[in-house]
């Protein structure tokens, strides 16, 4: 006879796994602790999360052991800041804890004030802010023309794998559509081996599993690439055809959220991306943009 755990135990175990991974990838410069000698714990200890959420280290530790002990929304939400959880990752962590989110619309904390103004500052250059699953965090006017309207997206489909396999007018924009979605298929790929059970990563590949043919054909290939730069032709249908360098700047582990730039590499580039900033800029400003 096969016993299966009750549901509670299981999402205990997910929110103690879920914890660790997240402490772990967060470096101690990166919420203004200092490293020491003698770290040998990877990311942040224990009793450093603790000390940023104000709550005790032997109950934060009963967390990460799965202990059967409740959690209020207040300690989560502290957590969420203190483990810098993107918006899908605040959302999984309250999921977990079978707790709905009193801010399930706050600003992601990868995403500071500073961040926002440096995407400002970066224009004409079209930049925008990634998480490791290609949502998309924020962007400056630049890059919410580029490829698409992305004032219009709807903000649970600004997703570059979703937009890149099924938004027609994204689609349209890319000159080598096949072989870049192939490519960027690949990188997700990559990403995903590091999350196959977590539940935001499933439901965006079933979402793009049931609907792109394309994406099921180039994901059964099971090819794999890393993340690295490289240029790129777009053809925008307000100015013309660009010609691109794509750069990622990591805002802190590997795994983690980027900065994406796209430089032009000619002079013409360069004219006809001041001339789109000046389209997007006179646009009103809607939710998502920096």
């Amino acid at each position: 006879m096969t016993t299966v755990a009750p549901d509670t135990d299981v999402r205990r175990h997910e929110l103690a796994e879920f914890l660790r991974s997240r402490r772990e990838r967060i470096t101690p410069e990166q919420v203004g602790l200092p490293r020491g000698r003698r770290r040998r714990t990877p990311g942040l200890r224990r009793e450093e999360v603790a000390q940023l959420s104000a709550v005790g280290v032997t109950w934060y530790t009963w967390l990460e052991q799965a202990r059967e002990i409740q959690v209020s929304q207040q300690v989560l939400d502290s957590l969420a800041r203190a483990l810098l959880l993107d918006a899908s990752e605040r959302t999984h962590l309250f999921a977990l804890a079978g707790s709905p989110d009193p801010t399930p619309h706050a600003p992601c904390p990868t995403v500071t004030p500073a961040l926002r103004a440096l995407l400002d500052q970066l224009g004409p250059v079209p930049a925008v802010v990634q998480n490791s699953r290609y949502d998309i965090l924020a962007y400056n006017a630049t890059y919410g023309r580029l490829l698409c309207d992305m004032d219009r997206v709807r903000p649970e489909d600004r997703n570059c794998m979703w937009l890149a396999f099924t938004n027609e007018e994204w689609r349209a924009t890319v000159v080598d559509r096949a072989e870049v979605n192939r490519v960027m298929a690949a990188k997700f790929r990559a990403s995903m081996a590091e999350h196959l059970a977590e539940p935001a990563w499933k439901t965006l590949l079933a979402r793009l599993e049931a609907a792109s043919p394309e994406f099921r054909e180039v994901w059964a290939r099971h090819e794999v690439v890393g993340q690295g730069g490289r240029s790129k032709y777009l053809r925008n249908p307000l100015v013309g055809l660009l010609h691109l360098e794509h750069t990622n700047l990591w805002l802190g582990p590997a795994a983690g959220s980027r900065l994406i730039t796209y430089t032009p590499l000619d002079p013409e580039t360069r004219e006809r991306l001041e001339r789109l900033e000046r389209v997007a800029s006179a646009a009103p400003v809607l939710a998502g943009r920096s």
